[in-house]
């Protein structure tokens, strides 16, 4: 991470706009802090990436969100392609200043140069291949796959810059630490799943009570562990001698959430919303 993050602040001279990825289903848990500090000065884009997964109506708010930062953002779906070809645009208008400047001094097709950032697996590099329109980058469903710098040439007027994801040293807040782990930025080979499993059952049934039981077919429940037994009953999840297998059921769990099998979930609201569930707005 810290030999990552020194590239970036090599090559951050070289850029004009810093094009930054975060999920939208937490698009602050998915912010590198970090970052902030390095596109200090550069024009800027977030990307809500994987926006198709995530709650419609709160896609809207963080969008209201990160534009009252003085940021241009775009709901974005790198898989699909959905949103992409907006982006020239977007590109365009953040980079209008730099664009005249270079007129103005004669300089005439010289291309916008942006560094593509992000934590690990939040999709950069699949973006950058649904963008350029080729498999250019390498692309994996888990973090770290990019693992240095490597320039891509979009067409006469971008040039894209892929590095690869970075975590900041210590996520001390644990609530962001586990939507980290929820969305597959942290390597499910270090947690332990039911634990994990049973984390995620707790905010769902705060949030999206319906999702787990539509998608099951098992009654709610506000003991989490027994929520998972029965995930575990209902998908046949079982080891030798009738007993329960629950990290099976933890890894189903999981893989339909990543996968919006569960529905379209947001797993945290703009700071002004923060914390209100989905009865509270339907109360307001």
């Amino acid at each position: 991470m810290t030999k990552a993050k020194r590239m970036m602040q090599e090559n951050i001279k070289l850029i004009d706009l810093m094009i930054e990825l975060v999920d939208a289903r937490a698009p602050l848990a998915s912010r590198n802090p970090d970052i902030d500090e390095l596109g200090r000065g550069k024009a800027r884009i977030v990307l809500l990436n994987k926006a198709d997964l995530a709650d419609v109506s709160v896609n809207r708010q963080w969008t209201d969100y990160f534009e009252g930062l003085g940021l241009h953002v775009l709901e974005v779906n790198s898989r699909t392609g959905a949103g992409v070809k907006a982006i020239n645009r977007v590109v365009q208008l953040a980079c209008a200043e730099k664009i005249a400047r270079d007129r103005k001094r004669g300089i005439v097709n010289r291309p916008v140069r942006a560094m593509v950032v992000g934590i690990p697996n939040v999709g950069k590099s699949t973006f950058i291949n649904a963008f350029a329109g080729k498999a250019c980058t390498k692309t994996g469903n888990r973090p770290g796959v990019t693992k240095g710098k490597q320039w891509i040439r979009r067409n006469k007027t971008l040039e894209l810059l892929d590095t690869p994801g970075i975590l900041w040293p210590k996520v001390e807040d644990r609530q962001v630490g586990m939507k980290l782990a929820f969305i597959g930025s942290i390597n499910d080979e270090i947690m332990v799943m039911e634990e994990l499993a049973c984390d995620l059952l707790d905010c769902l049934r705060m949030q999206y009570p319906d999702a787990v039981s539509g998608r099951y077919g098992i009654g709610r429940s506000a003991d989490n562990a027994e929520m998972l037994r029965e995930i575990a009953r209902v998908r046949g999840c079982f080891l030798k001698g009738e007993n329960l297998d629950l990290k099976k059921a933890a890894d189903i769990l999981t893989d339909d959430f990543r996968a919006g099998r569960l529905g379209r979930i947001t797993l945290e609201y703009p700071p002004k919303q923060q914390g209100k569930t989905k009865e509270q707005e339907m109360e307001q």
